[in-house]
């Protein structure tokens, strides 16, 4: 293969099978990679709110280097334009040579999703049947697909939003892919009968409660990705086994933990990374534990999908 290769959204979501993808985010997380603490530059927009340019760069020595670029423009509302956009530019860690220039956004929904289900892998109950889906963007749609395709003993999917609107149209998108979706009319009745419950949201308050959740459920917070947001309530985290994706990047971003940290309700020590997982530390201790898996989303995710690409492209 010579040359930079340019991959669009449709091809990089045609090779990150959910399978694949799986197996190689397992490979990655249990051998490593560098991946330092993303940058965030700010960037002022003319009559406009402050845009963001994040960087997220990870490297294998001698084999792959990466990094993704991401804008974000929250005035883009206002222009009817996605507020997020990126790329991702995959080098030989060897050469220094571009090898790859790929559609992020694809790459980022993909990965983040199929993160969450390796980590049910390990945390979920095998017998899990019912999952709930809270949100009803891009996000909540590829979890709803990743999770169902990962876990051949579910059965079904509930979806609910503080936009019913939207909801309606996830749930009929869910059902045009083959996926028996419905609509999930109260949060707390949907979460207190759910097995697994993903949550994609940009709430900046706690969404769910401790009273609702039955011993034996999976838990997959993905929405709240920077400080100021927050998907369950503090005792709720605290009568949970956690895992996050990373820990410098939850802790530094993830009120969801750092809160509950900071009061004495979670123990430092208690909280494991899916890295450990990998290698062979126990998820699920029980059947009737509370499991939470805490994402805020890690360079290393973007490597190992962005090399699947490029490796299945000949």
């Amino acid at each position: 293969m010579t040359g930079m290769q340019h991959f669009d959204a449709d091809f990089v979501r045609a090779r990150l099978n959910t399978s694949a993808l799986l197996d190689a985010l397992q490979s990655l997380f249990q051998h490593g990679c560098t991946a330092p603490v993303r940058h965030a530059h700010t960037l002022p927009v003319p009559n406009a709110v402050d845009a963001s340019l994040l960087l997220m760069p990870a490297w294998q020595s001698g084999r792959y280097l990466g990094t993704k670029l991401v804008t974000v423009f929250p005035g883009n509302s206002a222009r009817n334009q996605p507020a997020v956009a990126s790329i991702y530019i995959l080098f030989d860690a060897l050469t220094g040579t571009p090898l790859a220039l790929m559609d992020g956004d694809a790459l980022t929904e993909r990965r983040t999703a199929a993160t969450s289900a390796l980590a049910a892998r390990y945390l979920a109950r095998e017998d899990s049947q019912s999952m709930l889906v809270v949100g009803s963007g891009r996000i909540a749609r590829e979890l709803a697909l990743t999770h169902w395709d990962a876990r051949p003993s579910l059965r079904e999917v509930r979806i609910w939003s503080r936009t019913s609107d939207r909801a309606r149209v996830l749930v009929a998108e869910l059902h045009n892919s083959g996926l028996p979706a419905a609509l999930a009319p109260s949060l707390a009745d949907a979460a207190g009968s759910a097995d697994l419950i993903s949550v994609a949201t940009l709430s900046t308050e706690p969404l769910l409660q401790r009273d609702w959740i039955q011993p034996g459920t999976h838990l997959d917070l993905v929405g709240a990705f920077r400080p100021g947001m927050r998907e369950a309530e503090d005792a709720l985290v605290a009568a949970s086994r956690v895992v996050c994706d990373t820990r410098s990047g939850v802790l530094a971003e993830a009120d969801d933990v750092r809160i509950p940290l900071a009061q004495g309700l979670l123990k430092d020590s208690a909280i494991l990374e899916l890295a450990d997982l990998c290698r062979g530390s126990m998820g699920r201790l029980d059947p009737t534990d509370i499991t939470l898996f805490k994402s805020v989303g890690a360079a290393l995710e973007d490597l190992a999908a962005a090399i699947l690409v490029y490796e299945t492209s000949a």
